[in-house]
């Protein structure tokens, strides 16, 4: 159990309409079993949106606010995709690792109930903690902000590397193929049987290297700009396996950007450039042309996969953008190349003609 935290400021999604009661029970006695709350208070309960995989509420105290998040057992997308919801205690095992090493980029971890399903954490305002995805969305492309993602991602796996107590904790191979394999990589292989082969030695490869701690979800979405630096949220698959999965995950998204902000592609792509050396500067396991290949190997594939996966990108709604994706992506499939900056490259001359 936790002592009674003093006034916290976590996760800054959007809120909607409030809770004047607790939506369950089951949230009122985690409370009160953590020492969160005293018998008798008043609690608001708020839910956040902005994830698919977890409910997550703001919990308004007298004095003080939290935030408490439950695994969901089906996820929240139009294709059915279920995911075993132990994932919750690895997150919480993941905030802790990363408190213990960049306490100021990621909530605070308040209290944990594995039998529920529950943890609770800091809140964070969000007029302090902007989402970097919305801020990309509107155009303020800042690349200091990808540079800091890069080196706080860097640091997260340097600190893990080679480390087998860590390796033990996380032997999560079940839940990151659940979560990330299956619906990324393996569904868009069914959609692309003459890529199946490619595809699937990606994700053979991925399953089998255990160098690092892995984020799974490194996201704009789960990405705050905090006073202090990038917070990061949302580790639910949270494993022990192959960093360049985080990298790949990460840099993928602001190419997916330059598709709706095509004004902001060159600083998008030097974002891109940034968050990669930064990256780099900490990476020290092992040589940076084996991480950086499979990393580059990965990514048009990851590309590909939020087309044609189970968890296709909301803000992707016309053919052709989607088909440029595809253009880009099958081509450096079937033709890998070994450098990140040259995906770049090749990237920021398909969106060329978006400009025009």
């Amino acid at each position: 159990m936790t002592s009674l935290p003093a006034p916290t400021t976590m996760n800054s999604a959007h809120t909607l309409p409030p809770h004047t009661a607790c939506p369950d029970p089951q949230l009122h006695i985690f409370l009160l079993t953590q020492n969160l709350a005293r018998p008798g208070e008043s609690a608001s309960w708020h839910a956040l949106t902005g994830g698919v995989s977890s409910d997550i509420w703001r919990v308004d105290l007298p004095g003080r606010t939290l935030c408490v998040k439950r695994a969901l057992a089906k996820l929240k997308v139009a294709a059915n995709w279920e995911a075993p919801v132990s994932r919750n205690a690895y997150e919480w095992a993941w905030m802790q690792f990363a408190s213990w090493h960049c306490p100021d980029n990621v909530p605070h971890p308040l209290a944990h109930d594995p039998q529920a399903g529950l943890f609770a954490m800091s809140f964070l305002e969000p007029a302090r903690h902007p989402v970097w995805k919305q801020q990309l969305m509107e155009g303020q492309v800042d690349q200091d902000t990808a540079a800091q993602v890069g080196r706080l991602l860097g640091r997260l796996h340097a600190a893990s590397a080679d480390d087998s107590e860590i390796a033990a904790a996380f032997d999560t191979g079940d839940n990151f193929h659940a979560l990330r394999l299956q619906p990324y990589l393996l569904a868009t292989a069914q959609r692309h049987p003459t890529l199946a082969p490619r595809l699937l030695l990606l994700v053979q490869r991925t399953a089998g290297i255990r160098a690092a701690l892995v984020h799974g979800d490194v996201s704009p979405k789960n990405i705050l700009a905090g006073p202090a630096g990038p917070v990061l949220l949302d580790a639910e698959c949270a494993w022990y396996g192959d960093p360049a999965f985080d990298l790949a995950f990460c840099l993928n998204h602001l190419l997916l950007k330059c598709l709706v902000r095509p004004d902001c592609t060159a600083a998008l792509v030097a974002s891109f450039k940034a968050l990669t050396e930064a990256y780099f500067e900490h990476a020290d396991w092992e040589p940076r042309a084996s991480l950086e290949k499979r990393a580059a190997e990965l990514l048009p594939a990851l590309l590909l996969a939020r087309v044609d996966g189970k968890s296709p990108v909301e803000y992707l709604t016309q053919d052709h953008q989607r088909d440029l994706v595809r253009g880009l992506a099958i081509p450096l499939l079937r033709h890998p190349v070994e450098h990140l900056a040259q995906v770049a490259c090749a990237w920021q001359a398909a969106v060329a003609p978006l400009h025009c």
